[in-house]
């Protein structure tokens, strides 16, 4: 097959996306082609889509920083025709032509081989959602967090991000509080994701104008930012941890010290996008192997051609869980 379909976002008269096809030859360099089975659709994804220059510059282009499929051919040992393998992050979908497209061609130090204890469709209904919210949770465990603490707060609650930290909480057996502005709507959606209480993110801006809050969670995974992040860090229980990885609440906050000088508590910043590959890998195992999740509840699977009604979904706020791109 010398041509592909592919996502194809362009800029003038307006941004738009289109499904085309488009020739191999047109791929950027890299060691490894590889043909797409499954994407999926991240806010990252949406927002390059709409012609967001922070996060592509150029157009036209082909979003997705997640993809999954085999190797078409290689010019690194590492890897050969036929390996199942995953691409998450680094400059795919950015300024790479990315993963909502039938074929991709990368460096290989972005590239993993699929762990065997997923399938190429399991580690997409994960992708970067996935992957960064078990690293949000391992970074709360490794600074201390148990079980027996007290209520771990998520934030954020149906997006991709914090669905998945909520079943993998859940899983390990701590005590979830889901916080959303679709509490109505969602509440059953996320008890049987493993939440024990769904809360109205309202409650989380309630006394944004103390230094100090009464002390309420054990812990915290945010993934939405903004002034939302810092009043939860005001009501952490002494010694206790946020993990933060998300801005659509907005990139800026009013803070103070008094949480971290009076009450020992930690920020702890997760980034998955230029994550060592060795790390990236070491975390993929543990979501193949002790971390494994059954995530179909909370996956919708879409094709190339519904991406970009899906995209308004998302932007609008209307998405929930995770939306799996079947490409090939």
């Amino acid at each position: 097959m010398s041509s592909y379909l592919a996502l194809w976002v362009t800029e003038e008269p307006e941004f738009q996306q289109q499904v085309v096809e488009r020739a191999k030859e047109e791929l950027p360099q890299g060691d490894v082609l590889i043909r797409v089975k499954y994407s999926s659709l991240n806010y990252k994804d949406a927002l390059s889509a709409m012609g967001n220059k922070g996060v592509t510059r150029k157009y036209p282009h082909t979003p997705g920083i997640d993809a999954a499929g085999v190797v078409e051919s290689s010019n690194v040992p590492e890897f050969a025709q036929g390996d199942e393998v995953i691409v998450t992050g680094y400059d795919l979908g950015m300024n790479t032509f990315g993963g909502l497209a039938q074929y991709i061609r990368v460096p290989a130090d972005w590239v993993i081989k699929r762990p065997q204890g997923l399938s190429l469709r399991e580690s997409m209904i994960l992708g970067t959602a996935g992957l960064t919210a078990a690293l949000c949770v391992e970074k709360l465990v490794r600074a201390g967090l148990r079980p027996s603490d007290g209520d771990v707060l998520v934030t954020g609650a149906t997006g991709g991000v914090g669905s998945i930290a909520i079943k993998l909480l859940s899983q390990l057996g701590y005590s979830v509080v889901a916080a959303t502005g679709k509490v109505e709507q969602q509440a059953d959606f996320l008890k049987q994701l493993g939440a024990s209480q769904v809360i109205n993110r309202a409650e989380l801006l309630e006394g944004a104008d103390k230094p100090l809050l009464r002390p309420r969670w054990a812990g915290a995974v945010d993934t939405v930012g903004g002034e939302m992040m810092f009043n939860v860090i005001k009501a952490l229980n002494y010694g206790a941890s946020m993990a933060c990885c998300g801005l659509t609440a907005g990139t800026d906050f009013k803070g103070n010290v008094f949480p971290f000088i009076l009450r020992g508590v930690n920020l702890l910043g997760v980034d998955s996008v230029e994550l060592p590959i060795v790390v990236k890998a070491s975390m993929w195992d543990k979501l193949s192997l002790q971390w494994k999740m059954d995530l179909e509840s909370l996956v919708q699977e879409i094709n190339l051609s519904e991406v970009a009604e899906a995209i308004k979904t998302m932007l609008a706020g209307q998405q929930r869980g995770r939306i799996l791109v079947r490409v090939d």
